[in-house]
């Protein structure tokens, strides 16, 4: 069983919903990004999601902009983002770790040299932002056949035979967008998630994390009430800029143990 499946087996068994934190590779430098994925574990992450920075993130708002803005200058690349995941797993062999982003980078790696190295780094899922299902058949295939799960995008407009496409190919579990617009914005809808996710466990049969909004306890805890994980990113990304010199692991640790405790009321 993979990493990810274990976890959500265990988490399910104990009545509990995943907490997926969003970070990007390289910010705010190359020697934080490792400590930080160990203070995330360690806080209550059930799950990483670690952003793969790129010059043009198309669905990413302006915080998550600034971030990759910040890793790229940082000189962060892909393979730098592989070897973080590698030095995580020298003691870390539990948590899951999911790279986020962007076609470009993985095109000019190759699709096999990528599949091949991400599986040697430990790393669990991939989730590309700009790959449609249909564009997505041999990576798919490539990263199944390593035992790393393709994660998609599911937005409120996707319509049924889009999910359907999804479905067959999604493995770990799928990312529903609550919002229709970049990450980071606001006015979340729960009622609205609500009837989505009903919908879509009709045809997805993995389980089904939600972000895109979701900034503090409270909402946390009411999208945890409807799906199987909270995928938060935004938040944590601005309090990570906003933090003095030294003190950005401190305070996202401090956040997500907050999350944590209140998703865990539910």
């Amino acid at each position: 069983m993979s990493r990810i499946a274990a976890t959500f087996a265990a988490l399910q068994q104990h009545h509990r919903k995943a907490l997926i934190p969003f970070v990007t590779a390289g910010d705010p430098d190359l020697a934080t990004t490792v400590p930080l994925m160990h203070a995330l574990a360690a806080a209550g992450a059930d799950v990483i999601e670690l952003g793969v920075p790129f010059s043009d993130p198309m669905a990413d708002g302006p915080t998550i902009q600034r971030s990759s803005e910040r890793a790229l200058r940082n000189g962060t690349t892909l393979r730098h983002v592989l070897g973080f995941v590698a030095e995580f797993r020298k003691t870390n062999d539990r948590t899951p770790v999911v790279l986020m982003g962007y076609a470009n980078p993985i095109e000019a790696m190759g699709y096999e040299a990528f599949a091949a190295a991400a599986n040697a780094a430990g790393i669990d899922g991939v989730l590309v932002v700009d790959y449609p299902p249909e564009e997505s058949v041999k990576l798919c295939t490539l990263l199944d056949r390593s035992g790393i799960a393709p994660i998609f995008l599911i937005a409120p407009t996707s319509v049924d035979s889009r999910i359907e496409q999804i479905a067959l190919l999604a493995r770990g579990y799928v990312y529903y967008v609550s919002l229709r617009g970049v990450t980071g914005a606001a006015n979340l809808n729960v009622d609205e998630i609500r009837r989505k996710i009903a919908s879509l466990r009709t045809r997805v049969k993995i389980p089904i994390g939600v972000g895109f909004g979701i900034r503090d306890g409270k909402t946390a805890r009411a999208v945890s009430e409807i799906a199987d994980a909270v995928v938060i990113g935004s938040r944590l990304v601005e309090e990570m800029e906003k933090s003095a010199p030294g003190k950005a692991v401190e305070n996202v640790s401090v956040l997500i143990r907050e999350i944590r405790a209140a998703i865990d009321r539910g």
